[in-house]
């Protein structure tokens, strides 16, 4: 079993940043691949990126590629999720997921479980 809980969000400007992070309770916390997922308004969940269990590989989507980056704390057992270069139609409640195994997964199925979410809204 693994307890996500996000951290972080909030109100920014656009062109600012703001960095959520993750945290996870449970074992093995290495075992497990991270991502983060958002869901705006009236649309469906999508993915955001992802990190492998080791740490070592990172995917993004293409609409935050190049602006979002995902790191990991294996010690800690964070997944922190920083935002630069923000943009109004990043506004969203973003959730973060943990996938059994160490391969990084792009839908929302492959996730067992999931976070409570954590707002961000960026003005324009």
């Amino acid at each position: 079993q693994v307890q996500l809980v996000e951290s972080g969000g909030g109100l920014v400007q656009a062109g600012g940043s703001l960095r959520l992070s993750c945290a996870a309770s449970g074992r093995a916390f290495s075992s497990y691949a991270m991502g983060w997922f958002r869901r705006a308004p009236g649309k469906a969940r999508e993915f955001v990126g992802g990190i492998s269990g080791s740490g070592g590989r990172t995917y993004y989507s293409d609409s935050v590629k190049g602006r979002f980056t995902i790191s990991r704390d294996t010690a800690k057992n964070t997944v922190d999720l920083q935002m630069n270069s923000l943009k109004p139609e990043d506004t969203a409640l973003y959730y973060c997921a943990a996938a059994a195994g160490p391969v990084i997964r792009y839908r929302t199925s492959e996730y067992d479980y999931w976070g409570q979410g954590t707002q961000v809204s960026v003005s324009s």
